[in-house]
């Protein structure tokens, strides 16, 4: 078969990945803390053929880190993430970090994110608040109190720049790299009664799925013309009946 056809199918497959994260992100546009997702692709060579042959990869994804816009909710549990810093939740598949900040308090009082993971402390601990002790007040580094009292603070954990992400649920991540507490609330911290929103640009997103469609379309029409090119050779050289 033509090297040219395994060529556009190979970027054929990649484009396909291409529209697939930019739906995925558009979907998700209005989720909070959600990250996007690019694809970085790389060029593969093949001895195989006489002559040495480039395909285009399927892609490897990765999660852009950019901060969302922050939005008033007036809610005193919500709570949006300043600075490079993420709050850790405890889930099956262990420490999971995110920028969502919704969260929402059980009748025991543990503090809980929208999906119903426990909200973790910077020891790693579920936080608990006393359901009956009144308003709550979340100050800028995390501290929790009620009526004065101090009852913990919500972790804060900063992850390696260098760490590999991968997507746990929409909002969640999990670094190949172990997040470390923050230290610095100069850079990082909370503001109550907020929250992010996703890094997700729609109308960029959405001249970005056109353009990649345009792409497989064309890429589409490419093999279509390489097959029937194909065909006819076969045709003009097959022995007469």
């Amino acid at each position: 078969m033509q090297s040219s056809l395994y060529v556009a199918l190979s970027s054929q497959m990649a484009f396909q990945k291409r529209i697939e994260t930019i739906a995925n992100n558009v979907a998700n546009a209005s989720t909070p803390g959600f990250r996007r997702e690019e694809i970085k692709f790389e060029q593969m060579l093949s001895n195989s053929a006489n002559e040495q042959v480039a395909f285009a990869s399927t892609g490897d994804t990765f999660i852009k880190r950019e901060a969302g816009q922050t939005i008033h909710t007036g809610n005193p549990l919500d709570v949006a993430v300043q600075g490079d810093a993420w709050l850790g939740l405890q889930t099956p598949a262990g420490t999971v970090y995110t920028r969502d900040g919704r969260m929402q308090m059980t009748p025991e009082g543990e503090l809980q994110s929208v999906a119903g993971y426990p909200v973790l402390d910077v020891g790693g601990a579920p936080l608990r608040i006393n359901p009956n002790a009144g308003p709550v007040k979340i100050a800028s580094d995390g501290m929790i109190t009620q009526n004065g009292l101090q009852l913990g603070a919500i972790g804060l954990f900063t992850i390696a720049p260098d760490a590999s992400l991968s997507r746990y649920d929409n909002s969640g991540v999990i670094p190949d790299k172990g997040a470390a507490p923050a230290l610095d609330f100069n850079r990082v911290g909370v503001i109550q009664g907020h929250i992010e929103g996703s890094n997700v640009n729609p109308m960029w997103e959405m001249s970005q799925l056109i353009m990649a469609s345009r792409s497989y379309d064309s890429v589409s029409n490419s093999i279509n013309q390489s097959e029937d090119s194909l065909q006819e050779a076969i045709k003009a050289l097959a022995p007469a009946s």
